[in-house]
């Protein structure tokens, strides 16, 4: 909840005294809190306690006839990313759903654009009346979040269901609402990135132009939705992404080693690496001194590991791969993926301007082993990795992966 914006709406309840502790534990958890309260609200408790836990004034009239100042519900309603009304008196719930607007909380309500969670708060009769749960359903169907009440001695001295849920117990609701759905929590992939570097002596070798960044942005993708994300790499001049397991290689030999280490025990990979198709069938150990007028080296291929993955891939596990081209990509593209045996292959050209190495951004189709074809417009690689992770999560879905 860091640096999230949460309005905290406070009405007429005795339960307005647990507002105070609700304020400190939104603080507490990194949150911006803006009170906003009824009249009726500053019976129970007092604005200078509010402003005080919330570090900003208590917003409760339109206007303020001693500066001139307006109190814009319109701008409190783009300002915020939850807005929370704890407690939430029969009375105001009743206001909401027939869209009564006669206070500032009510119409910052109705000029809320981010997600709206009330609390209830009332004595059992009220609560269990039909107009009461009318309202609370009409308010339900149009998007409200009602964190049920609970059950228990009540202000009246009487015992049942109107209770305001504790601080705490809303805390934990809200959280939903303002962390990002992490779809993949549970799955592990293996991603590979970055170029591989083949040795001709210790100071020279056969490599490529990769940058390593669509691979290193697919990876950050895959976290952010949760999944556990190994990470085999080339030589690379990008920071490490948080929260990887990170498998630094430079040959194409290592990155097979690592790669089939650690493919069985994953849901699936996305090859975003760049692998050098071969290699000096030598490496010198001291550096070749230049003795005539050229040098002839001689190459063998490398393993390949998209190939290898995709035969000993099981019927649970998706691969996704890439393909560079550079003429016939299409058709190219399709024949590496039936070779391979890959689930989906991403395709882009050279041809393409801002697409390929060492830019930030690329234009990218997406082939599916069904026949399917996506084409997307020139992005950054960071926005095209959010649709490569989705495409993955997509055909997971379709073939019963997840």
């Amino acid at each position: 909840m860091q640096g999230k914006k949460i309005i905290l709406g406070i009405t007429g309840s005795i339960a307005a005294y647990k507002s105070a502790v609700l304020v400190r534990l939104l603080k507490k958890e990194g949150a911006e809190v803006q009170v906003v309260m009824t009249d009726c609200a500053k019976e129970f408790i007092t604005t200078l306690t509010m402003s005080t836990l919330s570090q900003r004034p208590v917003l409760s009239n339109f206007f303020d006839p001693s500066q001139g100042s307006w109190n814009s519900h319109v701008d409190l309603g783009l300002w915020a990313d939850l807005m929370l009304i704890a407690p939430a008196t029969a009375n105001t719930l009743a206001k909401m759903s027939s869209g009564i607007c006669d206070n500032l909380l009510l119409t910052t309500y109705l000029s809320a654009r981010c997600p709206v969670v009330v609390a209830p708060a009332m004595d059992l009769d009220m609560y269990a009346h039909t107009a009461t749960q009318h309202n609370l359903n009409t308010l339900k169907n149009r998007g409200v979040a009602i964190i049920e009440p609970s059950t228990g001695f009540l202000a009246s001295g009487l015992e049942g269901k109107g209770r305001m849920a504790e601080p705490q117990e809303i805390i934990d609701n809200i959280k939903k609402y303002l962390i990002p759905p992490t779809p993949l929590r549970g799955k592990k992939i293996l991603i590979t990135a970055g170029p591989t570097y083949e040795k001709i002596d210790p100071v020279r070798f056969i490599g490529n132009y990769s940058s390593g960044k669509m691979g290193y942005a697919i990876a950050e993708e895959f976290v952010k939705q949760g999944a556990e994300v190994i990470l085999v790499s080339g030589p690379v001049s990008i920071k490490t992404p948080e929260n990887v397991k990170m498998v630094n290689v430079e040959s194409a030999k290592e990155m097979m080693a690592a790669s089939v280490s650690n493919f069985p025990e994953c849901d699936g990979a996305i090859l975003a690496a760049a692998v050098a198709d071969f290699a000096p069938d030598k490496q010198a150990e001291n550096k070749i001194k230049r003795t005539g007028d050229e040098m002839i080296i001689r190459l063998l291929p490398n393993p390949d590991i998209a190939k290898h993955l995709g035969e000993i891939k099981k019927k649970n596990q998706t691969i996704g791969g890439f393909a560079l081209e550079t003429n016939d990509e299409v058709k190219h593209a399709l024949d590496k993926m039936k070779r391979k045996n890959f689930d989906f292959i991403v395709l882009n050209s050279l041809n393409d301007a801002g697409a390929g190495f060492r830019v930030d951004t690329n234009k990218i189709s997406i082939l599916e082993s069904n026949g399917n074809q996506t084409e997307y417009p020139l992005k950054t690689k960071r926005e095209l990795a959010v649709d490569i992770v989705n495409k993955w999560t997509f055909i997971n879905h379709q073939t019963n992966k997840i």
